[in-house]
């Protein structure tokens, strides 16, 4: 978790470092980000979950900025006694607190692949307990100070918060939830002159690292060996391979660039009218999230269900 204070614009900071500013009538305010890197490994379930990484890379090259303006706090989102006292940590760090703090980006989160019946519950639920709840429980703690500033939400969902994709439902459930939470947020804060974006990346594997090769094959040997014997049994051994294989494909390719996602969040953060939604993705993936939001679900089904 980064909280900023009085920082540089995203587009200006090396590599993954987010920060950023904002100004409002002249006056600089306090921002609080959300960044946490997850790596997926093997649990005790039928699709194994991801297990946080502590980020101390991401902390240090933070840190050699050596800025004043800038603060890292590593915290577990899924943590209501944590999140409250990074809550009173940037209260603290502010000069006048009924000022309130300027903007809050939620951009921890986690991934994992499997079909539904190759998933255990348990996958589901802790997927859900970082990507949602987590969004939840930040948002809510930190709503006062930005109320108080009429500032900025910006929540990191994806493309597969508007459009489902096989073997990725414990993902699609919780984006699709942090779409509908930033709608009604929206919705009830307008009036109080705070302003909610969505982020909508497309793929990005490639840049983040989020899949290697040797992880996929040690999470499907363990997905494997869990599975019940019916579903083993029903689906057979080929099936199974073909679908980690399409996994392999998919988590090799998109891009490796991910200035397009950070030049949104800067946008949402310090824009006058900001963007409900951005859509940084290729041109595929943003042509395919326009037919499967906007055709009929025939049409789009007899496309891309193959």
């Amino acid at each position: 978790m980064l909280a900023t204070r009085l920082s540089r614009p995203l587009s200006r900071l090396p590599g993954k470092t987010l920060s950023a500013c904002d100004r409002e009538n002249g006056a600089r305010r306090p921002l609080l980000l959300g960044s946490t890197s997850f790596i997926p490994i093997g649990r005790r379930t039928y699709a194994s979950a991801a297990e946080p990484d502590k980020g101390h890379d991401g902390v240090k090259e933070l840190d050699s900025l050596n800025s004043d303006r800038l603060r890292t706090v590593q915290l577990n989102v899924c943590s209501s006694e944590e999140v409250e006292k990074v809550v009173e940590i940037v209260r603290s760090s502010l000069k006048d607190p009924e000022k309130g703090m300027w903007g809050l980006v939620n951009n921890a989160g986690i991934s994992t692949f499997g079909e539904v019946e190759f998933t255990s519950l348990e996958t589901y639920k802790q997927v859900a307990e970082v990507n949602l709840w987590g969004t939840v429980r930040m948002t809510k703690s930190f709503l006062p100070l930005i109320r108080r500033a009429k500032g900025r939400v910006v929540n990191i969902s994806s493309m597969l918060g508007r459009m489902a994709n096989p073997a990725r439902s414990p993902y699609c459930i919780t984006k699709f939830g942090v779409e509908a939470f930033s709608d009604c947020l929206r919705y009830e804060m307008y009036p109080l002159g705070v302003k909610v974006s969505v982020v909508e990346p497309g793929n990005f594997i490639a840049a983040t690292s989020l899949y290697s090769p040797e992880s996929i094959q040690a999470i499907a040997k363990k997905m494997w060996e869990e599975l019940p014997e019916v579903v083993r049994k029903d689906y057979g051994k080929k099936y199974f391979d073909e679908k980690i294989a399409k996994m392999e494909t998919y988590c090799s390719s998109g891009s490796t660039d991910t200035s397009p996602v950070i030049d949104a969040v800067t946008h949402a953060l310090t824009a006058t009218t900001p963007y409900t939604r951005y859509h940084p993705m290729d041109y595929y993936w943003w042509l395919r999230m326009q037919i499967m939001t906007h055709l009929p679900g025939a049409i789009s089904d007899m496309i891309y269900i193959r």
